[in-house]
């Protein structure tokens, strides 16, 4: 069966107007503004869109697939995330991570989880490791994880500047670096090292090390929650300015945002406002990871479920707030897409993979496709 999407606005993620789209075999196979171009078609079905607007599925490079927690005994570990908060969220694409338990989960059960999303209509992949060095792996080598494993495209997220991580020396580091960058060499896959950044006062300082110290490329090094200080934050831009595609976690916005906390809407227009290069910031959801606060002397005090869906929340406040859709929506799709060598994701093109989601007035999900079926509709 063919699909054929009318009169969709299109922002690919940059604005095409209204064109007309055909779907065939999980793919964009045809797009134009003249339907007179396609001729005859048969076994068609036709979906008028009337002009609402159709972006690509968002692309969410950080979420707990297998689920979060732990950190406060047993009872605190959160259930695996289901498909269906992803797709109703309209993200079509994710990466999961393990981040502090990674004793109890391991990359296994990551990549099994991957793959269960797939059968499930979400295109999913994953990166080895968590929080701790050395990192946990299937193979017992981060460079054959990558290079064997088909949804393994990375490592992390390896955890800095927090007292739950090994506290890893600039060597350690550099030694995981140097196995992803090479291990995406070989692959094409993205060879990233993904980066938890926690609020201590070192901040981003190994990698700037790195940087300063080596010859990886900046491209390697993936820092993620940069907004969660704003010390950090500034940190993070200035390393986008050297070359690092930096992360924005969209945390749950529940009330007033912690004093030193950046909102993801806020901090993603800082980025775009302070003229680092718009193409190497992105946003994740961490949905399905703990969100804790603790105490000065380790212990957790409370905690919050990262939710696929504030992904979602983020973008329709920024559009609702004035932000022209063409200026924020990369972020969402297109950079984390180029950054993880998903080339054929987080666009609208021809040959591009058929995840689409079409946006209702209030800039809310209407409807989501991914490789080429309908899997959610309002």
């Amino acid at each position: 069966m063919l699909t054929l999407l009318k009169n969709a606005h299109v922002f690919a993620p940059e604005n095409r107007g209204i064109q007309h789209l055909l779907i065939a075999g999980g793919r964009v196979a045809w797009l134009g503004a003249d339907l007179d171009e396609l001729g005859a078609l048969k076994a068609v079905e036709i979906v008028d869109l009337q002009g609402l607007r159709l972006i690509p599925g968002l692309v969410d490079g950080h979420a707990h697939l297998t689920g979060g927690g732990g950190e406060a005994g047993f009872g605190s570990r959160v259930a695996p995330v289901q498909h269906a908060h992803f797709l109703d969220a309209g993200i079509t694409t994710v990466v999961g991570v393990l981040g502090t338990d990674d004793t109890t989960r391991d990359t296994r059960s990551l990549v099994a989880q991957a793959l269960s999303l797939r059968e499930l209509g979400v295109n999913a992949w994953c990166h080895t490791g968590g929080y701790h060095v050395p990192p946990v792996t299937f193979t017992g080598s981060v460079r054959d994880d990558i290079v064997f494993l088909d949804p393994v495209i990375g490592v992390g997220e390896v955890a800095l500047s927090d007292h739950r991580s090994s506290q890893p020396t600039l060597v350690e580091i550099l030694r995981i670096a140097s196995d992803a960058h090479v291990a995406g060499l070989i692959t094409g896959k993205a060879g990233i090292l993904h980066l938890h950044l926690g609020d201590g006062e070192r901040g981003l300082d190994l990698v700037r090390r790195a940087l300063a110290e080596t010859e990886l490329p900046a491209r390697v090094f993936n820092p993620t929650h940069v907004n969660r200080n704003k010390a950090l934050f500034e940190e993070a831009v200035d390393l986008a300015r050297a070359g690092c595609t930096v992360d924005i976690t969209a945390f749950p916005v529940d009330g007033e945002p912690l004093d030193d906390e950046w909102p993801a809407d806020v901090a993603l227009l800082r980025y775009l406002d302070s003229g680092a290069p718009s193409e190497r910031i992105t946003l994740s959801s961490d949905g399905g990871g703990c969100l804790p606060v603790f105490d000065a002397q380790g212990e957790m005090q409370h905690f919050d479920i990262g939710r696929p869906a504030t992904l979602t929340e983020t973008l329709t406040r920024l559009v609702a707030g004035g932000q022209s859709l063409d200026r924020v929506l990369p972020a969402f799709t297109l950079n984390p897409a180029r950054l993880l060598r998903c080339h054929d994701r987080g666009r609208i093109a021809v040959g591009a993979a058929a995840d689409l989601v079409v946006l209702n007035d209030a800039h809310g999900i209407d409807r989501v496709m991914s490789q080429g079926t309908w899997r959610t509709t309002r």
